[in-house]
């Protein structure tokens, strides 16, 4: 064999091995290797191991996926929830993986009518568990910085979506809250506040009473009027929820009392919730009130009504009295027909 054709079998040789080495690096950084759709939920502070056992169910071939994140030296995993699309390379992966480009969380909460239920709710949707949202709400500093008590701080929270990256902290969340609530009290909203001679947490606290007696927001403005009414004339509220609210704080539990006694007005004559007891707004909110409600305060129709009572023909509703005469026949109405349902308590 002569030099010339041993130096074109080595090429050849040589040529054959790059194209196969070629092939093998291509097929590992550039094809397809996850098998289906589906997101995967990286911690904060997890190690590559972790991502491994999160993304196994996605992918075609494990050891490639290694040895791609190998040579492009990622060993540390961002925290965040990502979505996996069927199809995409190893290449595209640790790409997405390493640079954190996470897919945002629709994060909605409202009713959460406590810190501990509204902070169970957010962990079912971002990383922070409920207690370090709970601790995280209740900071002292936090609270005196910006003239919150605890038992008023619920009202920073405004019931509506947002977006989220999954792994915010608890006081990330809180923060950004805050940020919500100076957006939602805006120049106009102040200004209608101040001239009720309310503050936003007042209003607030107003709204909760006004979300709980009606879930019609055609009703909330007349609601919120006659609340303002008796305000504005130093009468006292007589809500019943403020009393029912009484009640579950003093038994630590929700009663489900369908029907207000007088008996529960005197149980909690010492609570500063009983408005029957009590002039004036209570402490703080009762509820977490919707937006409707903390608008229909702001908004609040301008009328005579002083009393209301639940509507036995517009079941939902409200009959509405301007005089204690007038109020009378309608409880009269309402109290025969619970009677006559057998409602006692």
């Amino acid at each position: 064999m002569n030099k010339k054709r041993i130096f074109f079998l080595i090429f050849g040789i040589l040529f054959i091995s790059a194209l196969y080495v070629a092939y093998g690096y291509y097929t590992k950084v550039k094809n397809p290797n996850t098998i289906k759709n589906g997101v995967i939920y990286i911690k904060t502070n997890a190690s590559f191991k972790d991502l491994e056992t999160a993304i196994h169910p996605f992918l075609k071939n494990q050891k490639s996926f290694k040895w791609v994140a190998k040579k492009k030296k990622f060993t540390k995993p961002r925290a965040g929830k990502y979505r996996i699309k069927k199809g995409i390379s190893n290449n595209e992966l640790v790409n997405m993986l390493r640079s954190g480009r996470q897919i945002p969380v629709k994060l909605s909460f409202n009713n959460q009518h406590s810190l501990e239920k509204l902070a169970g709710r957010i962990s079912q949707q971002i990383e922070a568990d409920s207690i370090s949202l709970l601790k995280a709400f209740t900071n002292t500093d936090f609270l005196n910085k910006n003239k919150f008590t605890k038992a008023q701080v619920l009202g920073m929270f405004i019931p509506n979506s947002y977006e989220f990256k999954w792994n915010t902290s608890a006081t990330q969340f809180r923060d950004k809250m805050l940020t919500e609530y100076h957006r939602f009290w805006n120049k106009n909203r102040l200004a209608k506040a101040k001239k009720l001679n309310l503050t936003p947490i007042q209003v607030t606290s107003l709204a909760s009473i006004v979300h709980k007696e009606t879930a019609k927001p055609s009703e909330r403005p007349i609601v919120a009027g006659l609340y303002l009414n008796r305000l504005r004339d130093k009468w006292p509220l007589e809500s019943d929820p403020t009393v029912i609210y009484a009640m579950n704080k003093k038994y630590g539990k929700d009663l489900k009392i369908r029907r207000l006694l007088f008996k529960y007005i005197e149980e909690t004559k010492d609570s500063p919730y009983n408005t029957y007891k009590h002039a004036g707004l209570p402490p703080s909110l009762i509820a977490m009130p919707d937006i409707s409600a903390i608008d229909a305060v702001l908004n609040a129709k301008n009328h005579d009504y002083f009393f209301m009572c639940a509507s036995v023909t517009k079941i939902g509703y409200h009959e509405f009295a301007k005089t204690l005469a007038q109020h009378n026949r309608n409880r009269a109405k309402y109290i025969k027909k619970k009677n006559k349902q057998g409602v006692r308590g």
